[in-house]
């Protein structure tokens, strides 16, 4: 069996890029060839099993060139017109079968996703893949309201258990900055519209009425990073707050491990892989309540200055061990796999006839 993944591939780390690579490296432990193509504007050499072309065109290119049974399509945030367009281009290569996961929890109640149905040329385009692979059940209902066949829809947590890199240290200037503040508050997330990143920013000041050392270090990039750091220049407690831009993975969870709280502040959102990454590590977590957070979570309404401050306070004054979600181990790469073989009907070095798989991962 061969697979080509293709989506966003790290650099930058999140949760979709997560998720892509544990497939693909669970596919070569067990001896099953797997490259990936990156789908996103940043750009690097191409490495051994990972390409990065420049256009669309070059993602064309290489559909046709290399040798693959499963191209498998990871998208976060929109599911736009250029990416299902992607999809049914896969599917229209001889020989080939073609697998879609949809990260974006909250994307069915967004606007976005609302309007999504009203397209028939959209939904159409959803049909044409062979399985579809939902991260939880609020986009499995979408799946179904788009028209796709429910025999094709799975729903798989893409979610794998956590653990603490030895070898990763944070760099000199965010490790200099946890020494010089005490709490550290961290957020992880992109920095767009969806994201709420100002009222984390302009909550912090409160909070140092209580807690004069508290620091907020704010880690992802995106298109607003620049009037986010116009908005921290113009806070007079602006060396308390360090926007890092995107860092390596290992580097994320370092920091988390050095932080009181981590604060999830959104206007929709989808069961966040930092949130879960958090609560494995054993630090609490604040995010706004969207229907679909782990256990352990304390929940906030979005929007609400008063009720994310009484939060960190009280969560500050009164420690408490974090919550810890339910660990998935690895059974979510191996219902990837069996999905993978039953749509090649191949056999393949790993043996999967063994597992005790539920019938609703089968294709």
């Amino acid at each position: 069996m061969k697979v080509i993944q293709l989506g966003p591939y790290p650099p930058p780390h999140g949760g979709v890029q997560t998720n892509l690579v544990a497939i693909h490296r669970y596919l070569h432990a067990h001896g099953i060839q797997c490259a990936a193509i990156n789908l996103t504007r940043h750009r690097r050499n191409d490495e051994e099993g990972v390409y990065y072309p420049k256009n669309a065109l070059g993602v064309l290119r290489l559909l046709w060139k290399l040798d693959y049974e499963i191209a498998h399509l990871h998208v976060g945030g929109n599911l736009s017109f250029r990416l299902l367009a992607l999809g049914v281009a896969c599917s229209l290569i001889p020989g080939k079968k073609v697998v879609l996961t949809f990260h974006s929890g909250g994307y069915p109640s967004s606007p976005a996703g609302v309007r999504f149905n009203r397209s028939k040329l959209r939904t159409l385009a959803l049909r044409c893949f062979d399985c579809v692979i939902a991260v939880n059940s609020e986009i499995v209902r979408f799946f179904e309201k788009s028209g796709v066949p429910r025999s094709r829809i799975k729903l798989i947590s893409p979610f794998s258990t956590v653990e603490l890199p030895t070898e990763s240290h944070l760099p000199l200037n965010l490790a200099a900055f946890c020494e010089a503040h005490d709490p550290v508050l961290l957020s992880v997330g992109g920095l767009e519209p969806e994201y709420d990143i100002p009222i984390q920013i302009d909550v912090l000041g409160a909070v140092q009425q209580s807690f004069p050392q508290a620091g907020l270090v704010i880690i992802g990039g995106g298109s607003r990073e620049s009037q986010l750091r116009t908005i921290v220049q113009n806070r007079s407690y602006s060396r308390d707050i360090l926007l890092c831009g995107d860092v390596p993975h290992g580097i994320t969870l370092r920091a988390m491990s050095r932080a009181r709280l981590i604060l999830r502040t959104t206007l929709y959102d989808g069961d966040s892989i930092a949130v879960r990454e958090a609560l494995q590590l054993g630090i609490p977590v604040i995010a706004t309540d969207n229907g679909m957070r782990p256990s352990g979570v304390r929940l906030i309404p979005s929007r609400d200055f008063d009720k994310l401050k009484n939060a960190i306070e009280d969560c500050l004054h009164n420690p408490m061990p974090a919550g810890i979600p339910e660990i998935t181990d690895e059974n979510n790469l191996m219902q990837i796999l069996s999905i993978y073989r039953e749509l090649v009907g191949a056999q393949c070095s790993v043996c999967v006839h063994s597992l005790d798989l539920p019938q609703s991962t089968r294709c």
